[in-house]
């Protein structure tokens, strides 16, 4: 059993069974990671996947385990690797961050700036996406940091620490009649049509629930994953817009007037996360504390060796989550 063969098996199973994309993956070719895993199975003695003709179409009970144990080893093989670069140095390598576009936009660039400033022998890759693009960059190992609000269930296989809190604001142009409105009702906020973010249809964040639970209908003219986009369209009269206060800029959004909205949804919680698995360089834990004070080295440690998520609120019980 070689390590390359553990590669290609699950490489095939973080592509859906295809070997065509999975030698795509790996950048060789389709007989090769066939060979390879004919080789593997041989060796077992069983079959890992079942087949139709020559089309892979399901995993094997027994297959399953392998593949979870492959996984396992190729994230030890991760670690082990990690230790060599921190052994050898501190201030050289990689850090890959999947966030959101508001974090993106709004909030990482003073982080980065210090980051890199204290750091420029550090490769930093920063991929933008939705959180469901951005838990698949954790699924294969392509990010060491994931960055967003919420989604928690996509990321079972990561450790996700709290870094803010951030409320909503509403956004309207300097004519619209609730420009002059200091606190706003949500039966106002009725009368017009929102323009926000995609949203969930049920959880404690959930506009539609928030607007049912007061007898009021929500109507969407447009939502986006873009605080910029949304902001684009309420400009052009769509209707009112609903963004993370993080994201008004007051240079650049002079034209529209930002209400505060506490009093009407509930506060947001953005985290930062890694895998449970993984080894952070020197490097990383001073970007999690450029990026949020409270999680030392010491918190993110003694995080990591938690053995439930019980563990991990309470150690971080007694922290104030800052506000942006």
């Amino acid at each position: 059993m070689k390590l390359q063969q553990l590669r290609f098996l699950a490489a095939i199973a973080q592509s859906e069974l295809n070997i065509t994309s999975a030698a795509s993956r790996l950048r060789t070719s389709q007989p090769a990671v066939s060979r390879q895993l004919k080789l593997l199975e041989n060796e077992l003695g069983f079959s890992i996947f079942q087949r139709s003709g020559r089309t892979l179409t399901k995993v094997t009970p027994t297959g399953q385990k392998v593949i979870a144990r492959a996984l396992r080893i190729l994230q030890e093989t991760q670690a082990i690797k990690r230790i060599s670069e921190e052994t050898n140095g501190q201030e050289q390598g990689t850090l890959a961050i999947g966030t959101t576009h508001t974090q993106a936009r709004y909030v990482l660039p003073p982080v980065i700036q210090r980051f890199r400033a204290k750091y420029p022998e550090v490769d930093l890759h920063l991929h933008q996406g939705t959180s469901e693009q951005i838990a698949e960059m954790a699924r294969l190992d392509r990010i060491d940091f994931a960055i967003a609000t919420g989604s928690h269930e996509l990321f079972e296989n990561y450790l996700l620490l709290p870094c803010y809190q951030w409320q909503r604001r509403i956004v309207v142009p300097r004519s619209h009649p609730l420009a002059g409105a200091p606190k706003p009702t949500l039966k106002q906020l009725a009368s017009y049509p929102i323009v926000t973010y995609v949203f969930s249809f049920d959880g404690p964040s959930s506009l539609t629930q928030l607007f049912a639970k007061a007898g009021l209908q929500l109507t969407v003219a447009l939502t986006a994953r873009d605080a910029d986009v949304i902001k684009t369209y309420v400009r052009l009269g769509l209707g009112v817009g609903i963004i993370a206060d993080v994201a008004v800029d007051e240079a650049q959004d002079h034209d529209l007037v930002s209400i505060d909205a506490s009093h009407l949804f509930p506060v947001h919680t953005t985290w930062i996360g890694f895998a449970r698995s993984g080894l952070l360089r020197g490097y990383m834990y001073d970007f999690v504390q450029l990026f949020a004070p409270h999680l030392t080295r010491r918190v993110i440690d003694r995080a990591a060796r938690a053995e439930n998520p019980e563990e991990v609120t309470q150690l971080l019980a007694d922290i104030s989550l800052p506000r942006r």
